[in-house]
């Protein structure tokens, strides 16, 4: 058991990014031919596609709160010493951690919302509460990765180890 939950930690993003993506891509291939060779496409297609590439963002920035790969700014952390960089990757943490749980909150209320109304798509018509999840999982997965990443870098902060710092885009 502790093998698939290691595999899940280390894949979990990756798997469902890879099966969103490869969902968005299918569909908007199958219906540019439809559109093209049959002068015939359909609006589930689309709202497919939207809602693949929604599920692809929120689960992507989980990801790259796990890699450190999110946009930062960190000409500072250049002149700091370790300990320093550590504790202010964690200060980084510990706010984003207070906005990702308000985010979560009120996008679960949205959520809810919609569950009690009974909204649906126009295309699929199906509940709206399935593509309505995407926001409230992506910060769920994002509270999940940053809990890890403060652990990660409190471990190495005790051991006298470097932060984890991501990998770089730009050198």
């Amino acid at each position: 058991m502790s093998g698939i939950l290691k595999a899940l930690n280390r894949n979990a993003e990756r798997w469902l990014l890879l099966g969103f993506y490869v969902m968005l891509v299918a569909t908007m291939f199958i219906e540019v031919l439809r559109r093209e060779l049959f002068a015939y496409s359909s609006i589930w297609g689309e709202e497919i596609v939207r809602y693949s590439f929604i599920y692809l963002a929120w689960i992507g920035a989980a990801s790259a709160v796990r890699e450190r790969g999110h946009i930062r700014i960190d000409v500072i952390l250049q002149y700091v010493g370790p300990r320093v960089k550590a504790l202010l990757y964690m200060f980084g943490d510990v706010v984003m951690f207070g906005v990702a749980l308000v985010a979560l909150y009120w996008s679960f209320e949205t959520v809810l919302v919609s569950a009690k109304f009974g909204s649906v798509t126009h295309g699929l018509r199906i509940s709206q509460v399935w593509f309505l999840m995407a926001v409230p999982t992506g910060f769920a997965l994002v509270v999940v990765r940053l809990v890890q990443s403060f652990l990660r870098d409190l471990h190495d902060l005790r051991h006298g180890r470097p932060v984890y710092e991501g990998d770089k885009l730009f050198d």
